[in-house]
Order: structure tokens, then C-alpha cells, then sequence
């Protein structure tokens, strides 16, 4: 699998096909434009979305960004068809080499609840459980 992170210049070409992978993972929500999302992600320097190909086909892709001192990760999507193959395990990968490059030494992510497969995934990758509550607020 190739990865590579996406080029701001590429990415209006691509916004229909990298929100057709999210909508095929079950990742978007009513209340989130993903549109928005991926341009926000493009547009600065603490933010990006790393692309993954097999084959030259996009198959899988994470938006990852840093306040300076956590990273966070959302829409980590692999195509149903790609999906047991290690393309989920390359994308967190290279997630984690992004962060480090610019030297953030934590990485945060959010799993739904009920989304008990993506947990045990997780979890074999070495992430664990805090102890902390999520609040939120929408705009």
C-alpha cells in the first residue's frame, strides 16, 4: 500500500471520492460535513490527510492534526474490500511517523461506544483506554 499525504493542490479532485470511502466505512454523521472537514484538514500546516492506494485505487485514509502537543486522528477509513489486509494498520502507522515528524508526543483518538471491532483494533495496536470523559460542544 502506498501512502502519501495529500497535496492541497489534489485535494478538490479528490473530496468526492475520499468522502464516497467515509460514507462506505460508516464514518460521516448528519451533524458533520465532511466537505468542511477535509477542507479545514488542507488548509493549515497542523493538519493533513494521508491517502492510501493499492493498486492506484484509493483505499484507505486518516485526517491527522496536532494542537502542539496531542494529535489527533478522525476518519480512519478502509475500503470494505481492503479491509484485513494491514492497509488500517499502515494508515495509523503512518498517522503516528506524521506526529512524531513534528514532534507531538501523544496521539488521542475517539471510538464510538458501540464500535466494539474498531476497539479491539485499537487495542492490538497498542492503544489503551483512558480514564476521561469527552465533552463537546457544536458551533
Amino acid at each position: 500500500m502506498d501512502v502519501e499525504p495529500d497535496a492541497a493542490g489534489e485535494m478538490p479532485a479528490l473530496v468526492g471520492e475520499i468522502v464516497a470511502l467515509w460514507e462506505a466505512c460508516r464514518l460521516t454523521r448528519p451533524w458533520n460535513d465532511p466537505v468542511a472537514d477535509l477542507r479545514l484538514a488542507a488548509r493549515g500546516p497542523d493538519s493533513t490527510v494521508l491517502l492510501g492506494r493499492i493498486a492506484g485505487r484509493l483505499a484507505a485514509s486518516v485526517m491527522v492534526g496536532h494542537d502542539g502537543h496531542r494529535g489527533s486522528v478522525y476518519y480512519v477509513a478502509v475500503a470494505p474490500d481492503a479491509q484485513g489486509g494491514g492497509a488500517g494498520r499502515a494508515m495509523m502507522a503512518a498517522a503516528e511517523e506524521w506526529l512524531k515528524a513534528r514532534n507531538v508526543p501523544k496521539l488521542n483518538l475517539m471510538v464510538r461506544r458501540e464500535n466494539v471491532a474498531v476497539k479491539e483494533f485499537y487495542a492490538a495496536l497498542g492503544y489503551g483506554e483512558e480514564d476521561v470523559m469527552v465533552l463537546s460542544k457544536r458551533f
